[in-house]
């Protein structure tokens, strides 16, 4: 057989075969129940559901992230709140304190004729600080403005003696703080600074005009 003939013969043994391998393929795949056609639809359907699941995702993940928002500033609020009810509460007390320390000491032209020193109060805040409260009076009925100054004498421990301190010290700026005018009372406040490593005992108010002593009150700490 020439030879043209025995390579065509070939090609149609090659081409037969692989027809019939095609067709086994797919009666394979037939019989295994795979249809190309509908994997293709079912890959494109769960494509389709990721991406609806990651939509919610991140629609859930942004609901969180502002409830989490929205608590943390209710907490700040709410925090910010008991902190202003404590101060009004603070507020409250020193309120009534002030009431009560008036109510005590009125009607002050009804009361004695002369100076006096009513409700001298003191307290340590620091190791080195005093605050001091007191009301100056001036009883009487008729009576005229009185001028002076205040004069606190702090008793004090100092390298294991005893000691006094008295306030003001000569500086100008301070003899102001503690100057008296009034008719019927005056109230004086403030703190005093002593020197570093003294143990505070005791404190005496005094009222001083032209050098006199009108009237005194002595507090223990």
């Amino acid at each position: 057989m020439p030879w043209y003939w025995r390579l065509a013969f070939a090609v149609v043994v090659v081409a037969v075969g692989g027809a019939g391998a095609l067709w086994a393929y797919d009666l394979g795949r037939s019989l295994a129940g795979i249809n190309p056609g509908a994997t293709r639809q079912q890959v494109a359907a769960l494509k389709d559901e990721l991406e609806r699941l990651r939509t919610e995702r991140d629609q859930f993940s942004s609901t969180v992230n502002s409830a989490e928002s929205q608590l943390n500033i209710e907490k700040a609020a709410q925090k910010q709140l008991v902190t202003q009810v404590k101060a009004l509460e603070a507020e409250n007390i020193k309120l009534k304190e002030d009431l009560a320390f008036f109510e005590s000491l009125l009607p002050a032209h009804t009361g004695p004729q002369g100076i006096s020193i009513r409700r001298l109060q003191a307290e340590v805040i620091a190791p080195n600080q005093l605050r001091y409260r007191l009301l100056v009076m001036q009883g009487g009925k008729g009576v005229q403005d009185f001028a002076g100054n205040l004069q606190l004498v702090v008793t004090v421990i100092q390298d294991g003696k005893s000691a006094m301190m008295t306030f003001p010290d000569g500086k100008v700026s301070d003899t102001d703080k503690f100057k008296l005018t009034f008719k019927h009372y005056q109230r004086m406040e403030g703190v005093l600074t002593l020197p570093e490593g003294v143990s505070m005992k005791a404190v005496q108010a005094r009222v001083l005009q032209n050098g006199q002593i009108r009237a005194q009150q002595a507090a223990t700490l």
